[in-house]
């Protein structure tokens, strides 16, 4: 019986951590798509890498390939 219930909630837990994850992925192809920083063939690369690494792409996109914001910080 409680195996049972640790069994639905490991499930639900692994169902959202998935669902985050697609999320993310579909996040950092739109990105890269849109990506105003990179040139054409960047974009293609980047896009290929994220399309075809699924999630372990994406962090890389998200870690190495997404764009800095350069905006100063100013004392407040």
């Amino acid at each position: 019986m409680i195996g049972g219930i640790i069994g639905i909630f490991m499930l639900m837990f692994l169902a959202i951590v998935g669902l985050l994850a697609f999320v993310f992925w579909i996040w950092m192809i739109i990105d890269a798509i849109q990506n105003k920083g990179l040139t054409d063939g960047e974009k293609i690369a980047w896009v290929l890498v994220v399309v075809f690494l699924h999630c372990l792409g994406g962090l890389l996109y998200f870690l190495i390939g997404h764009p800095k914001r350069n905006t100063p910080l100013t004392a407040t």
